[in-house]
């Protein structure tokens, strides 16, 4: 794979970022949208931290000037991502629970798999196939208990944030071919900009009432710094540089990850149900984890044996 050098300290503090701290984003969206409407949230969320990464950007003397084609590749990539990919799950989580909204967006390597034959024609491996299915498995124990999926308004939420997931595929394909600023950081911030601005229209063509700052609890306050600081700047941008330097595959088993650090976060602070059937299911879906990253180790092993039982 072509593209920037790879650092392994790097690589592996980017995929806490988006293992760990994306995991928490679901919890903060959820207090935040229990008083705030979900589209001018995610768009004040966004543009804030695009705003930021400006004038950090421009404090450290990183030029912000980017061509006309990349300014529209960034366009697209913040609608896919976060117009529609982020501020329709904030939405949904007016009607689900925080973990079991990041349970069904588990369900995004698999998309991505798909996606990339269908569109790319690329081969799926045998591996990654074995690591998703074990993920599907996770996710049906974990989404088939009726005492989650009997919640009014659960099935609306549901296919709100399949929607998602499948912009969110998309987009992971897109960004890893598209022409975008070379700068992870200013790439970041443009998407951030672009992204939340269109939040805003939507939020104001569907008639949102917005709710000044000043009339935030305190819980709603620290959610909004925690989003804009950690769940924006710092994981998104290291979501952007692991798109370019390792498979869209690999990035999208975050979405594996996840739902065990929201199932957590949502028990502990919202007292969301975490059953015996829960902890299984996470289980599994870490061992899909480990097949999914794992796969070319396994596969060549696989080759081995196959070789052997031929001789």
């Amino acid at each position: 794979m072509t593209g920037p050098k790879r650092n392994t300290g790097l690589i592996i503090l980017a995929f806490f970022a988006i293992y760990v701290i994306w995991g928490s984003t679901y919890l903060l969206n959820k207090i935040a949208v229990t008083e705030l409407p979900a589209f001018m949230l995610a768009g004040m969320r966004f543009v804030t931290a695009g705003c930021l990464i400006f004038l950090i950007a421009k404090f450290s003397g990183i030029p912000l000037k980017i061509s006309r084609q990349q300014l529209i590749n960034t366009i697209i990539a913040g609608f896919l991502f976060l117009t529609f990919g982020n501020g329709v799950v904030v939405w949904a989580l007016k009607y689900v629970d925080s973990g079991f909204a990041a349970l069904e967006i588990s369900a995004q390597p698999l998309v991505v798999l798909l996606l990339m034959r269908v569109i790319q024609g690329k081969q799926i491996k045998a591996m990654s196939l074995v690591g998703v299915a074990l993920g599907m498995v996770g996710i049906y124990l974990l989404v088939s208990q009726q005492q989650i999926i009997s919640k009014e308004g659960a099935l609306t939420g549901m296919i709100l944030i399949f929607t998602c997931m499948l912009s969110w595929a998309y987009g992971s394909l897109f960004v890893g071919k598209a022409n975008l600023p070379k700068n992870y950081f200013v790439n970041t911030g443009y998407q951030m900009v672009t992204g939340g601005v269109m939040l805003f229209v939507i939020s104001l063509a569907i008639g949102e009432k917005w709710v000044s700052p000043v009339n935030w609890s305190t819980p709603v306050k620290w959610s909004m710094i925690l989003l804009v600081l950690l769940g924006s700047i710092v994981a998104f941008t290291a979501f952007n540089y692991l798109l370019k330097v390792v498979s869209p595959e690999k990035v999208a088993t975050s979405s594996y990850v996840n739902p065990i650090i929201a199932m957590l976060l949502g028990w502990y602070f919202l007292q969301e149900e975490i059953t015996l059937q829960s902890a299984v299911a996470a289980i599994i879906l870490l061992t899909g984890v480990y097949f999914i990253n794992t796969k070319k180790r396994l596969t060549l092993f696989s080759r081995f044996s196959s070789k052997k039982l031929n001789n």
